[in-house]
């Protein structure tokens, strides 16, 4: 078969420069190929985390997985950490992690904030949460000399600023599985 009628050998050695010159003409023979679609990626099927809404799941499951890219083995499910998205009271506050009580290890993600906030800020949000449930995380209120919180357990009450940006994201998730922190609130 040929590419070009009578000049296969130069359409190749012209295909580097083929837009600057111009295209070489197709024979009539495999004009009738199929360029297949561009693959869809596939979406990930996440196993529900039972008493967690499922808008949470994908959370939940991204926590599990930079845990285990830093050492961690964090099974949410086993450790029955439970979330939802709901109105919270309390003025200013994004999400809550109840520990210690009768509903321990129970994440509350404000339901305004979260129909507001990009994915980062949700992952941020959730990921503090986790790290009081399933890390007892306390809060670090340490800060770099440019003011910017070191860790992303910060209150949000301290005197330092929130970074937390896709170029400061692995920074900050070093420090959350830190194991020099972890357990903190025990």
């Amino acid at each position: 078969m040929s590419i070009v009628k009578g000049h296969k050998a130069s359409c190749f050695w012209l295909f580097g420069i083929v837009f600057f010159l111009g295209s070489c003409q197709i024979d009539d023979s495999i004009s009738d190929i199929v360029v297949p679609d561009e693959e869809e990626e596939e979406e990930e099927v996440i196993a529900p985390y039972l008493g967690v809404d499922e808008q949470l799941w994908v959370y939940f499951d991204r926590f599990e997985k930079e845990g285990l890219l830093r050492g961690l083995e964090i099974d949410l499910r086993l450790a029955k950490v439970t979330g939802v998205i709901e109105d919270l009271e309390e003025e200013g506050v994004a999400g809550q992690c109840t520990y210690g009580s009768h509903q321990s290890n129970h994440v509350v993600v404000d339901e305004t904030f979260w129909n507001n906030a990009s994915d980062l800020l949700r992952e941020f949000v959730i990921f503090h949460e986790l790290g009081h449930c399933d890390l007892a995380r306390d809060h670090r209120e340490d800060y770099n000399p440019d003011g910017t919180c070191q860790s992303i357990m910060a209150s949000g009450v301290g005197n330092c600023r929130d970074n937390y940006r896709t170029s400061t994201r692995e920074s900050y998730l070093d420090e959350l599985f830190d194991p020099t922190f972890i357990g903190e609130l025990f």
